[in-house]
C-alpha cells in the first residue's frame, strides 16, 4: 500500500500552475502524469534511488501543488481546534516532511504502468472534486486511485487520496489520536521528528554503506 501511495503521489504534479489561468484540476492531473512519468522514465538516478535527487524533484514537481496544512488538520481531527499556531506549523512541516521521504523512497517502484485519468463532469462553480484515475499493468488487477482536490486562490490542490477505497489521510487519524491522547500534540510533535530524523539517518546510512 505505501508503494502505491508514494508512486502516484509523485506522479500527481510535474506542471506549475499560471498564476493568470486556473487549470482544470483533471487536466492538472491528465498532464502531470505523463510528464513525471517521462521523467522518470528516462532518469536512472531516480530509479536506483537516488534521494538527494528524488528529493528534489519531489519539491520542485509536487508539493506546490498539496494542500499540507489540511491534509494535516484532517489527519489530526478534533484536536486541531485546541492546537497553538505553533504546534499546527509544526504539525503541518512534520507531516508534510514524514509524507515526502515516503514518496521519495518509492519512486524507484515504476515501472510501466499504465495510468488512466476518468473523465471528469464539474460544474462551473464546483470548488471541490475528485478526480477518478485506475493504475494497471498485465497481470495484477486494475488499482482505483482517487484524488480529493480543492479550489483555492492559486489553483486546485490535493487535499486526500484514496487508494482502494481507502484515505491516505484517515489512515494516520487514528495513531494521530491516540498519540495525543496519550501524550498531548507536544508529544505527537516529537514523535514526528524523531521519525523523520530516524528516517534521515537511515538514508544517509544507506548511502554510506552504497560507496
Amino acid at each position: 500500500m505505501k508503494n502505491v501511495f508514494g508512486i502516484f503521489v509523485g506522479l500527481l504534479c510535474a506542471v506549475s500552475v499560471a498564476q493568470a489561468e486556473i487549470v482544470a484540476p483533471d487536466v492538472l492531473i491528465r498532464t502531470t502524469v505523463q510528464e513525471v512519468v517521462a521523467v522518470i522514465k528516462t532518469d536512472k538516478d531516480i530509479q536506483a534511488g537516488d534521494q538527494p535527487k528524488t528529493l528534489a524533484l519531489v519539491d520542485e514537481k509536487v508539493l506546490p501543488h498539496f494542500d499540507f496544512e489540511r491534509m494535516t488538520q484532517l489527519a489530526v481531527g478534533k484536536y486541531w481546534r485546541t492546537a497553538t499556531p505553533e504546534q499546527k506549523q509544526a504539525l503541518t512541516r512534520e507531516f508534510r516532511n514524514m509524507l515526502v521521504r515516503t514518496y521519495t523512497k518509492v519512486f524507484s517502484v515504476y515501472r510501466d504502468q499504465l495510468i488512466e485519468v476518468k473523465p471528469l463532469k464539474m460544474a462551473g462553480d464546483a470548488t471541490e472534486v475528485t478526480i477518478q484515475t485506475t493504475i494497471s499493468k498485465p497481470g495484477p488487477p486494475v488499482i482505483p486511485v482517487n484524488y480529493e482536490m480543492k479550489k483555492n486562490a492559486d489553483g486546485w490542490k490535493v487535499f486526500d487520496i484514496y487508494i482502494e477505497g481507502v484515505s491516505m489521510v484517515m489512515n494516520y487519524r487514528g495513531t494521530f489520536g491516540a498519540q495525543i491522547q496519550e501524550s498531548g500534540i507536544d508529544g505527537l510533535i516529537k514523535t514526528l521528528i524523531d521519525k523523520n530524523a530516524a528516517s534521515v539517518a537511515s538514508a544517509a546510512m544507506r548511502k554510506a554503506e552504497a560507496k
